[in-house]
């Protein structure tokens, strides 16, 4: 897997805020961008960004949570914690619910930050060796050819090669060497890790 870049990018309309968390997490060795709104992140949003996204629940214009939901309409796979007040908390359950990683509550304790945000990385690492993993995984699909195309679908849904042989109105032998083949192009030694391996991508 390549080296990732991970930045942590902080969206909050107070400039305090925005200041001490800045402080607190470069003092940690982190990488750190700050944004005062939503828009000016999306402004310098891209695709490639790593890392996760510190996010303020309750801003002027464009809210944490609106935010959110035009990042995840985008395709945006950056973990997101979001900072509440104590009356923003059912917001925040329900971004949880949308598929956001966590919350803190204000006023919090740094190493509570810090935690979260060091789960959340890892969790970042996890989501782009997937990513990874499963584009290396679609570029050996797409150098079968359709015969081994359709002899691999036969094979993961558990059909033997006598089935696979009358299905396709082939013999035996046929099968066999195409079998071959899928496994070479592949990249995979056993049935079990070929039935992963396009499992995974469903």
């Amino acid at each position: 897997m390549s080296e990732i870049q991970q930045s942590i990018y902080v969206v909050d309309d107070d400039d305090a805020m925005r200041d001490s968390m800045s402080w607190l997490l470069e003092g940690e060795g982190y990488r750190v961008a700050c944004y005062s709104s939503g828009g000016e992140f999306l402004a310098a949003r891209h695709a490639e960004m790593r890392g996760c996204l510190v996010l303020d629940v309750r801003m002027p214009e464009m809210s944490g949570l609106e935010l959110y939901e035009k990042l995840a309409a985008l395709g945006s796979k950056l973990p997101v914690i979001f900072v509440t007040g104590h009356g923003d908390v059912p917001m925040a359950v329900a971004a949880l619910q949308r598929g956001a990683c966590d919350f803190i509550e204000k006023p919090f304790h740094n190493q509570d930050l810090l935690s979260r945000i060091s789960r959340a990385l890892e969790l970042d690492r996890q989501n782009c060796a997937r990513r990874e993993r499963d584009d290396a995984i679609s570029s050996r699909l797409e150098q079968l050819t359709q015969r081994e195309r359709e002899v691999l679908n036969l094979v993961v849904a558990g059909k033997l090669n006598k089935q696979i042989a009358d299905t396709l109105e082939i013999s035996m032998k046929t099968v066999e060497a195409h079998r071959a083949r899928v496994m070479d192009k592949m990249g995979v030694r056993t049935l079990a890790e070929l039935v992963r391996a396009v499992m995974q991508l469903n």
